[in-house]
């Protein structure tokens, strides 16, 4: 494994930041400490900064050379509203909030990749460090470019890079194309007629027109869109009544639908407005259909995909490095990559052998409150972000 001994060296140090970010999580927007602790450790190694886009967001500005040339390299930093049940002294102090995601290891090993690149600057361009607030479903990524951050940071390419449990520390896993999905929700209530549930016959029950509906969405997925074309619609939650011998008036259905392009995500909003419509329509009641459309897929751009997977071949070997299973999961990540070229990559975070004595009973899963970000990825985030940033630079134009 080709490490950066420099890197290696500071671990200890990022370590123990990284252990400070985890125990004090900051939910989407909110994230003022964690940009405090970041622009303080920019600021100390010699890094300009820029705060304040997207509400909490920090830039760093590291510039080698004389090139015009940049590139962008982004770690989030927001926690979950998530009660962890981990114990060991790093454990969050914040109840209902925690980093069950490991922004807060990202956020890590980009600071001592800034610290490395600070220091030695074997680069010819400009490499704009990008500290995004509220990716989880807040969308800070698409506030930031809102906030004008590839008008006042132009840049050629940009990259991310997220933790993935499961595989062995020492692997990558990335390709071009579709790797995580896009996140849409809906609220469907429908409107019937209450009546006393002995006498169904006087009143529309929207139970059953409920129960219709969740069965006839599914028929969207198997009958409407090519079976070629991943998607997923999930009814998640339905409420209705008060009492027992009671037909309510109303009913309301929400859920998500996650699909890895636009047409089909376009394709099922029109087909589940047509469905529920129809089917009320049909049993003589009304629907109010909403539909939301939050995170696009997550779409790698072929050259960087290939680019950064190149990157990391030289670093730990062909063998451990994995092309992407696309994920239904969703990332604004996905919101930088329409805008610039560039690439969203794995980074994996081991099966949970890390965890410290007091690690809660669960798995160490994302979005999981057993959850632990694995420190050993520091030094090889760090290392491939370095690595990647004096490769790119060295290209031809």
């Amino acid at each position: 494994m080709n490490l950066l001994d420099s890197i290696v060296s500071q671990s200890a140090q990022i370590v123990a930041i990284r252990r400070d970010i985890h125990a004090h999580p900051e939910l989407c927007f909110q994230e003022n400490r964690t940009a405090d602790l970041v622009a303080a450790k920019l600021t100390e190694w010699g890094i300009p900064i820029h705060r304040g886009m997207g509400t909490t967001g920090v830039v760093g500005i590291i510039k080698g050379g004389d090139s015009p040339r940049a590139l962008g390299l982004r770690a989030d930093m927001d926690a979950l509203p998530l009660q962890e049940f981990n114990t060991f002294e790093h454990a969050s102090k914040h109840q209902g909030k925690m980093h069950a995601c490991g922004h807060d290891g990202h956020t890590a090993m980009l600071l001592v990749a800034a610290q490395h690149l600070a220091k030695h600057r074997h680069f010819d361009g400009t490499v704009y460090l990008i500290f995004q607030p509220a990716e989880e479903g807040g969308g800070g990524a698409r506030e930031m470019i809102k906030d004008g951050l590839f008008k006042q940071f132009p840049m050629q390419a940009v990259f991310g890079m997220h933790n993935w449990p499961g595989p062995q520390v020492g692997s990558f896993a990335v390709s071009a194309g579709p790797v995580m999905a896009s996140s849409n929700e809906f609220r469907i209530t429908i409107r019937g007629k209450g009546s006393h549930a002995a006498l169904p016959h006087d009143g529309i029950d929207p139970v059953p027109i409920a129960a219709q509906l969740v069965q006839a969405f599914q028929t969207i997925i198997s009958r409407n869109k090519k079976p070629v074309d991943a998607g997923v619609i999930s009814v998640t939650m339905i409420h209705a009544g008060e009492a027992t011998n009671v037909v309510p008036d109303s009913c309301e259905l929400q859920g998500t639908v996650r699909t890895f392009t636009i047409e089909v995500l376009d394709l099922i909003e029109q087909r589940m407005r047509e469905i529920s419509q129809g089917v009320c329509a049909a049993m003589g009641a009304t629907c109010e259909f909403e539909f939301v459309r939050n995170y696009p897929p997550t779409v790698n751009h072929p050259a960087e995909a290939d680019f950064m997977r190149q990157v990391m071949i030289e670093m730990v070997g062909v063998e451990n490095v994995s092309p992407q299973e696309p994920t239904m999961g969703a990332e604004d990540f996905a919101y930088m990559l329409q805008a610039c070229p560039g690439a969203y990559a794995f980074i994996a975070n081991g099966e949970g052998v890390h965890r410290e004595m007091g690690h809660g009973a669960g798995p160490c899963t994302l979005h999981n409150p057993s959850y632990d970000f694995n420190d050993e990825l520091i030094p090889l985030g760090g290392s491939l972000w370095v690595r990647l940033v004096e490769k790119w630079f060295a290209q031809k134009t």
